[in-house]
């Protein structure tokens, strides 16, 4: 197994994305930690709860630590990290999963909006990594993944305010990737090539299964990264599809929705104008 008695501490992980996350690097050998929000399922359009996913991860024969976690909250983020190093003595890896989505022109981003993907994705990812970075140090071990994209700053037009949130988590990794190198801890910003099916996608109305990946892309270009001993790759921004080529991966049928239907490959820039908030 590639991770073999690891500690991965993943947010968001009680559906979609995080939830797959959890299951690959379970899988592999790892335990974890699974930090979100839903402790009882009440939204019938948002299915799953981290006592779910914990089921899930203890079926495989690894040992799960479901954490009710409202990433915005500074105190409950380092109470969550004090906790995982009480139960497991080590936290190797963080992914920061967990996020929010406001696709809408500047004029029609409210405050608050602005202020609600500031809170769960940029400073939610700082605030963690902050939480986490010391005891990675101590060990001369660790790993933080960013679900966010390279930086890019022509066409975002449409999605400003969810771009500054999105980069700014980008500009984080590449920060303790740098300062941090000389401990053997690193960090990446991961983001798919194309579509992916998650309740985001669904709930919004993105496009079908046939334009979508499988969430286990990502989980699997997860696992390629926390696989390797940190000093071995530097921290970048990567897509998943590159990522996994770079490890010899040549067919990515499996991760078609629809067998048969390749996705398209769809640039951060050209993301739509969604004015809703989905977490």
């Amino acid at each position: 197994m590639k991770l073999t008695d690891r500690v991965v501490f993943i947010t968001g992980a009680s559906r979609g994305i995080g939830r797959a996350v959890a299951l690959a690097c379970a899988k592999e050998g790892a335990h974890i930690v699974i930090a979100a929000k839903t402790e009882v399922a009440e939204n019938p359009k948002l299915p799953g709860t981290i006592h779910d996913v914990a089921r899930e991860v203890e079926a495989l024969g690894r040992k799960a630590l479901p954490l009710k976690l409202d990433v915005r909250d500074e105190t409950a983020c380092e109470a969550a990290v004090a906790k995982t190093i009480e139960t497991f003595g080590r936290v190797d890896a963080l992914v920061n999963n967990a996020g929010a989505l406001w696709w809408a022109d500047v004029a029609d981003t409210p405050v608050k909006k602005y202020d609600l993907i500031m809170g769960i994705n940029v400073r939610a990812a700082f605030v963690l990594s902050h939480a986490v970075l010391p005891h990675m140090v101590a060990r001369k071990f660790g790993h933080i993944v960013m679900m966010s994209p390279a930086v890019e700053t022509e066409a975002i037009a449409g999605h400003g305010a969810y771009s500054v949130s999105k980069f700014g988590m980008t500009m984080i990794a590449q920060s303790i990737a740098e300062e941090y190198a000389e401990d053997n801890v690193t960090a990446h910003a991961l983001w798919p090539a194309t579509a992916v099916e998650s309740y985001a996608t669904m709930n919004f109305g993105l496009g079908g299964p046939e334009v979508w990946r499988k969430a286990d892309i990502i989980a699997d270009a997860t696992v390629a990264l926390l696989a390797k001993e940190p000093r071995e790759r530097m921290g970048k921004a990567w897509l998943d599809e590159e990522l996994l080529r770079s490890e010899g991966v040549t067919n990515f049928d499996k991760y078609q929705c629809v067998a048969g239907c390749e996705p398209p490959h769809i640039p951060f820039k050209a993301i739509p104008r969604v004015t809703k908030t989905v977490r």
